[in-house]
């Protein structure tokens, strides 16, 4: 099955248009993970207890798993989805590389799915992870260690048998060679171990978060030793690489297009957790330049599905023929999870940042109700939380007192706003009038407080330096909601331009962070962890290919992460995300833009699916629990439209 769950636990970093952006994620920089849910009948086992010593088919973060050993199917999936046909989409940009897990090159879309891991998650169990590669997982209480016991039957590509030393290999060469996020990431994991060709043992730092550090360690991506004794890990490749996992290599056109096949001799394509999933034949990733282009190529037949992010076109575009005929469907979904993270964000990095109120003015100049009305036909609500659409992780008015027992021990670290106002929400501008006086007033008040003044020639200094901003853009669609931005910062004294890259170059940029300000969406997790070092830890601030955009450092917010790793029940995580949220917002690390919580999508009408207005709340499964539908399709032959 086709899911985002290798951990460490996915946090999707992104690109946009009045526009969404389209998600990716950081570790594996692709669309789509690999994944086949399984659990073989021969290795079931319930969760049982031996002293301290946990043994379990899987493992859940907070409660118990919601199925059992012996369960058939997911009740999300069809269990007779029928197999064949083909699932299509779009991509941004460009890629020339299928090597998803390393610095060097920009990986394809979807280029995880040729690997299985040693646990995998499902789409309606935010907390829990089941046996993937492992039949069976042993750890204590604690979670100090954990033993997987693999399946003998699990063969790679080329029918060699996967071995608890691909495991080990796996972790070493991903510390040494792989991106470095994953040297942050697995710096708690103080050994692995083949204990025998089909068990390994990982020990974990007693002091490190342990409740994370077991799913950590089952979402490692495993690899064929054997394969790259001959081949460095490090450099990139369009090859086809050697993989567990449901799907191979087709076809790849290079920076154009990329196609899997769905592997016939999967060793797991039979087993339960697998019924209903990985249904098409091929999956196929199209790539375009823009926005503009994919669409248009998308009304002409070119890919076959398409989520919307631009609320332009989704206003105004979905009038074509095809629709009228019935030959597209056009429909919103709900989105269970949080809607992102999308915003302006600022390199902190840099000198001129360093002042919040600095900040802060800068995102004062952004007139969020204008662009909805003006360039967004309205369907927008402005963002503020990290947490949005999540109303049991957003924070919400003064802190509780389960939030202060957290903060107060930190107060030094956070602004005193923290503790004294509601959590922060951007300012409301006037939706008539692009240019707010009054909001424009308050900044520039702001700016005239943190030193930068308004110079004769009508721009700001402080200590003879300009104040001078690039907003770094990789999309023509993003232009019309930059530029209107940029005219308000100019009026403030403020020298903006908006430079506009193509995607190659913006990707190289961002990886060094060589920018001032950038956009980028984050879906955050509905159980949030130690993966959140990645985004707004100190220890990811400066290492190139991080997505620590904003390059934040901050003792107080680091502590907070960790209490958030360490929580011992849901309750106690939704209050310290909360108190994280809150004083995230506080800091004005980025300009919050907006969301939807909801799936604009469009697709042929080829498909069948298991749900009708209710998907599961972590993913609408369209490439794995999604299947060609031969009659629908038929009649879109014998209509000439497809």
């Amino acid at each position: 099955m086709i899911h985002h769950a290798h951990r460490p636990k996915p946090v999707a970093k992104a690109k946009t248009v009045g526009m969404r952006k389209p998600d990716l994620r950081p570790w594996i920089q692709a669309g789509f993970v690999a994944i086949g849910l399984t659990l073989a009948a021969g290795y079931a086992f319930a969760e049982s207890h031996h002293g301290n010593v946990i043994k379990s088919h899987g493992v859940s973060t907070f409660g118990p798993l919601k199925y059992d050993a012996d369960f058939t199917h997911f009740d999300y999936v069809n269990p007779q989805a029928p197999k064949g046909g083909q699932y299509s989409s779009w991509a941004f940009g460009t890629f020339d590389s299928l090597t998803p897990y390393i610095l060097k090159g920009n990986a394809a879309a979807g280029s995880s799915v040729f690997y299985d891991s040693l646990l995998t998650s499902n789409l309606e169990e935010p907390d829990a992870s089941y046996g993937l590669l492992a039949h069976t997982i042993e750890y204590p209480e604690g979670r100090e260690w954990v033993t997987f016991h693999m399946r003998p039957e699990a063969k790679f590509r080329d029918g060699s048998p996967v071995l608890a030393s691909d495991v080990v290999f796996s972790f070493n060469v991903l510390v040494e060679k792989g991106l470095p996020s994953f040297k942050t990431a697995y710096k708690d994991i103080t050994g692995v171990e083949a204990l025998d060709d089909h068990t390994v043992k990982f020990t974990f730092n007693p002091d490190g978060p342990l409740r994370e550090l077991l799913m950590t360690a089952g979402g490692i991506p495993v690899f064929s030793e054997a394969y790259y004794a001959e081949r460095d890990f490090s450099e990139s490749s369009l090859d086809a690489p050697m993989g567990s996992g449901p799907y191979d290599l087709a076809d790849v056109d290079p920076g154009k297009s990329v196609t899997y096949k769905r592997r016939d001799d999967y060793w797991a394509k039979d087993l339960p957790t697998n019924v209903g999933s990985n249904n098409f034949d091929t999956i196929k990733f199209e790539y375009f330049a823009d926005y503009t282009t994919a669409f248009e190529a998308f009304k002409a037949g070119a890919y076959l599905y398409r989520e919307e992010f631009s609320s332009k076109v989704w206003g105004t575009g979905y009038d074509f023929p095809a629709i009228d005929a019935g030959h597209v469907v056009v429909e919103t979904l709900p989105d269970g999870r949080p809607a992102g993270t999308q915003g302006f964000w600022f390199n902190l990095r840099r000198d001129k940042f360093s002042d919040p109120r600095v900040r802060e003015a800068i995102g004062m100049a952004f007139n969020f109700e204008w662009s909805n009305d003006s360039l967004f036909y309205g369907i927008y609500e402005r963002t503020d939380s990290f947490w949005e659409n999540s109303p049991t992780l957003q924070a919400e008015g003064m802190p509780s007192e389960a939030e202060l027992a957290i903060l107060e021990p930190l107060r030094e670290f956070f602004p005193e706003t923290v503790f004294t106002e509601p959590a922060f929400s951007p300012a409301v501008s006037k939706a008539e009038d692009l240019a707010d006086r009054r909001q424009l007033r308050r900044a520039g008040k702001l700016l005239e407080e943190a030193g930068w003044i308004v110079g004769d020639d009508g721009l700001r200094y402080k200590d003879g330096v300009k104040l001078e901003i690039e907003v770094l853009n990789d999309s023509p669609s993003f232009d019309r909601i930059i530029n209107p931005y940029i005219e308000n910062l100019k009026r403030l004294g403020i020298d903006a331009t908006a430079n506009r890259v193509d995607p190659a170059e913006a990707q190289e940029r961002e990886k060094n962070f060589d920018y001032d300000m950038v956009t980028q969406r984050f879906s955050m997790s509905q159980t949030p962890g130690d993966e959140l070092r990645q985004i707004f830890g100190s220890d990811s601030a400066d290492v190139a290919g991080s997505v620590n955009v904003a390059g934040l450092r901050n003792e107080g917010v680091d502590k907070l992460i960790r209490i958030i790793a360490d929580a011992e029940s849901r309750e106690d995580l939704d209050t310290a995300v909360k108190a994280l949220d809150r004083v995230l917002r506080s800091m004005h690390i980025w300009v919050p833009q907006w969301y939807k919580g909801e799936h604009n999508v469009a697709y042929r009408d080829v498909f069948g699916r298991p749900y009708t207005d209710n998907p599961p709340p972590l993913s609408l499964g369209t490439s794995s629990i999604w299947w060609w539908d031969e009659d629908k399709a038929q009649a879109l032959r014998d209509a000439g439209a497809l």
